[in-house]
């Protein structure tokens, strides 16, 4: 009798939730036009590395503008940190001018578009001197960016683009690594300036 009561309260526990998770699926439903649910598009080659691409893309923006543009000519070579090795480094500038550079260099052949002028040195054109300018620039390769990733699909993704990389996915996934490498630098530059990188600064 008792096995029978447990067996009945566990039945009506979950008919009470199938009921509640149908009324409230129902209530959702009646809450978007004509009823109809909301459904996200299927998952894709391009969609994922375009979101690699949109994540690395945030990180550099919001440390591009974090610097203040008094301080974009800044190289820790200015430091004269005893037994360092920073003679010749790039300035904060140049690493931003060079990631863009680099974006076009990495993405063009994936869309086919011509590289703009003054790319030869991989340290961006030298008329781009304000803070204005160059984050531009930079914000002009990552639409190359997520224009390259739109052109991948399951046809062609392992085929030869004929520059950087064996593959057109391996191609679009490297403009993103070689972005992680300069980023790394960008922060190091920023803490030496006294500014904590938003990607840490509550933590």
């Amino acid at each position: 009798m008792k096995r029978t009561q447990i067996l009945g309260l566990s039945a009506l526990i979950v008919c009470a939730g199938v009921t509640f998770g149908s009324g409230a699926n129902s209530a959702a439903a009646a809450t978007r036009p004509n009823g109809q649910q909301s459904q996200q598009p299927a998952p894709t080659v391009a969609s994922a590395v375009d979101r690699q691409i949109s994540t690395i893309e945030k990180l550099v923006l919001e440390a591009a503008e974090a610097m203040p543009e008094d301080k974009f000519n800044f190289t820790p070579m200015s430091l004269r940190i005893p037994g360092s090795a920073y003679l010749g480094v790039r300035t904060f500038a140049t690493q931003l001018k060079h990631m863009a550079a680099s974006n076009w260099f990495i993405w063009s052949p994936l869309t086919g578009e011509k590289l703009p002028e003054g790319l030869d040195d991989g340290n961006g054109p030298r008329n781009l001197k304000t803070k204005a300018d160059i984050i531009k620039f930079l914000k002009d390769s990552f639409a190359l960016g997520h224009r390259a990733a739109a052109t991948l699909t399951i046809e062609n993704l392992l085929q030869d683009p004929g520059r950087i990389a064996p593959t057109r996915l391996s191609v679009a996934t490297f403009g993103v690594e070689a972005a992680y490498q300069v980023y790394g630098q960008m922060i190091q530059y920023l803490r030496m300036n006294g500014i904590v990188p938003g990607t840490t600064r509550n933590q």
